[in-house]
């Protein structure tokens, strides 16, 4: 994997928040952290009006501070800049098959938890086989520790868990060892949650042989177990927590995220003639978690 973790960076309080996470990412890897400014050019007959040039030499200006201020920030950590002309749905998933990971910023709802992912974010999503993580412009270091006694600093050792939304249906190697992989480097648990529904046959037999909903728990937490299995041989100093309920997958893995470090769930990747897609609980899960999301492509 690239050593090299990129972020999507206008300048915008979203991508600020992206920047900082991701220089904490950078630091936890021991990777250089590479902040991609897009300048979008600005039609001729518009320039003199809305002051193209000074535009572009401000949008230039606002990542070499930015990068300058996460040196500070962060002492050792290598940070670079570059900076193109085209469209960054065009651009970013370019940028990104040679970086390990990248990084979009995404607007907080506002008075509730969660996301609002812009069209460009979930165009470049779709784009990029490289994991993409979506960080939100209201979300602080803080939030990815445990709470602390009263008056206490967070600890850096004291990461909130990683929250992997898993299907056991249909488990996707390259989705579990990022997760996993995350909860070492982390130093924290991980806390692996399968939703999933009542047959609607069962909403008949139920009330005749209660025994048979003990049952169907009993299976769907087996079969969570027996998945996670290999991956607990693999990463024994991993914590794992399986979380196996009945229910929407989706509203299992948003819940999970309001005490999470890091959200990963993953992303089919399809190239036929309809074009890329994001699958229905990834889709709700950006929009909706409280903690940064990883979307990890698989085939």
């Amino acid at each position: 994997m690239s050593r090299t973790i990129t972020v999507g960076f206008d300048g915008s309080l979203e991508s600020r928040a992206a920047a900082e996470w991701a220089a904490r990412e950078a630091t936890l890897r021991g990777a250089r952290l590479l902040l991609v400014h897009v300048w979008e050019p600005v039609p001729e007959f518009m320039a003199e009006t809305l002051g193209g040039d000074a535009l572009r030499h401000k949008g230039e200006r606002l990542p070499r501070e930015a990068a300058a201020g996460l040196r500070g920030r962060h002492p050792g950590l290598e940070v670079a800049v570059e900076q193109t002309s085209g469209h960054p749905m065009d651009v970013l998933p370019r940028m990104a098959e040679d970086a390990g990971m990248l990084v979009l910023g995404s607007r907080g709802l506002s008075g509730v938890g969660g996301f609002l992912v812009g069209s460009v974010g979930m165009v470049v999503i779709t784009r990029t086989e490289t994991p993409v993580v979506l960080v939100r412009s209201g979300g602080h270091a803080e939030g990815e520790y445990e709470k602390q006694p009263a008056g206490a600093p967070p600890s850096p050792g004291a990461y909130r868990p990683v929250v992997l939304g898993l299907d056991t249906d249909h488990p996707h190697d390259s989705v579990i060892a990022f997760a996993f992989d995350e909860a070492a480097r982390r130093g924290t648990a991980l806390k692996a949650v399968h939703g999933w529904k009542l047959p609607p046959y069962y909403a008949y037999a139920l009330p005749a042989d209660p025994r048979l909903g003990s049952e169907l728990h009993g299976q769907q937490a087996a079969a969570l177990a027996e998945t996670l299995l290999p991956w607990r041989k693999k990463y024994p100093e991993v914590e794992v927590i399986e979380e196996s309920r009945s229910g929407s997958p989706a509203d299992r893995v948003i819940d999970a995220s309001r005490e999470a470090s890091l959200v990963v769930v993953g992303r089919r990747i399809r190239r036929g003639p309809l074009g890329a897609r994001i699958g229905t609980v990834t889709h709700a899960v950006l929009h909706h978690a409280t903690a940064p999301v990883a979307v990890v492509a698989h085939d």
